[in-house]
């Protein structure tokens, strides 16, 4: 699995708008895809919003590919 991380400089992020950031996905509809397929896991729980909040210390696990954690950066 390839691991991402992520720094961000807001309280938090959008989950589609953290896909297209990571370089994972192009387009809020693919985030939307894997949503409704299951694919995506907040924290090991199934994301079923595609404006799910993911805050600094998330880690963000799609398709098994991608391990995507979300840090601060100053």
């Amino acid at each position: 699995m390839e691991k991402i991380k992520i720094g961000i400089k807001t309280d938090f992020i959008t989950f589609s708008n953290l896909m297209k950031f990571a370089g994972v996905l192009q387009t809020g509809g693919q985030a939307i895809e894997l949503i409704e397929a299951g694919l995506v896991t907040l924290n090991q729980q199934p994301i079923t919003e595609k404006r799910k909040k993911v805050y600094p210390g998330d880690i963000v696990v799609i398709k098994g590919q991608y391990e995507i954690i979300v840090e601060t950066e100053e």
